[in-house]
């Protein structure tokens, strides 16, 4: 596994890099936002670790542009806030996972295995890749497009693997733990409100564009998308 930390603070930056390697994890350390743009356009990485407050170029900024051209590696940001905003901002650049400042490095190695545990099985292609159909919705396993009403939708990849998992369990409800589960891992915590958040996302690029209310909340249950 190869991972790159984009960390401003040299201290921090080490100490991942440390941690890392006690796990036998290969690691590249870059410390503003410009310079590690031009490393993320030449070289792949299994995991993007990305601080928010880079100089250069912020990991806001930088995770919107690397999500331009690299949808699949996953990226876990760092932050030394804890706002509902800066979490929905950094999700909704191409985020994956979030962690404030300070932080058990443990957790992290936990995160980072995690996402590349399931960035490695979506894209590993043994899962089907049949045409799905929920209502108006096509969507391409293979090539990882989404069709409402001959309009292609940009998704980020959990967006993309939720609205997957929703569409393909048309009409049932799945609770937020087992899209937990299912998407971020068993380490995630389930008492957070990233699902919601995301939920939230797929509504306003996939229903209300299209005058829908196809993907419906079971207030205490979970979620579901109702055919029409």
């Amino acid at each position: 596994m190869k991972v790159l930390i984009i960390e401003d603070d040299p201290t921090l930056n080490k100490n991942i890099g440390d941690a890392l390697a006690a796990e036998n994890i290969i690691s590249e350390s870059v410390f503003d936002g410009q310079l590690a743009e031009r490393i993320l356009r030449k070289s792949d990485f299994d995991c993007i670790i990305m601080d928010i407050n880079l100089p250069g170029k912020t990991g806001y900024e930088l995770c919107t542009d690397f999500r331009k051209f690299n949808t699949e590696t996953p990226v876990l940001m760092l932050t030394a806030f804890s706002e509902l905003e800066d979490k929905v901002k950094g999700f909704d650049c191409g985020a994956d996972d979030y962690l404030t400042k300070p932080f058990f490095m443990r957790e992290l190695i936990l995160r980072i295995n995690s996402l590349v545990k399931r960035s490695r099985r979506d894209n590993s292609g043994s899962t089907q890749n049949a045409t799905i159909i929920a209502d108006d919705i096509i969507i391409h396993p293979a090539q990882k497009t989404v069709f409402r009403q001959g309009n292609e939708i940009s998704l980020t990849p959990r967006e993309y693997q939720i609205l997957v998992k929703l569409c393909q369990n048309k009409g049932e409800v799945i609770s937020k733990g087992d899209l937990i589960a299912e998407i971020w891992g068993s380490s995630f915590d389930t008492n957070t409100n990233t699902v919601e958040v995301y939920i939230n996302f797929l509504r306003n690029k996939v229903d209300k564009p299209f005058g829908k209310n196809s993907i419906k909340t079971k207030v205490g249950y979970g979620y579901y998308f109702e055919s029409e």
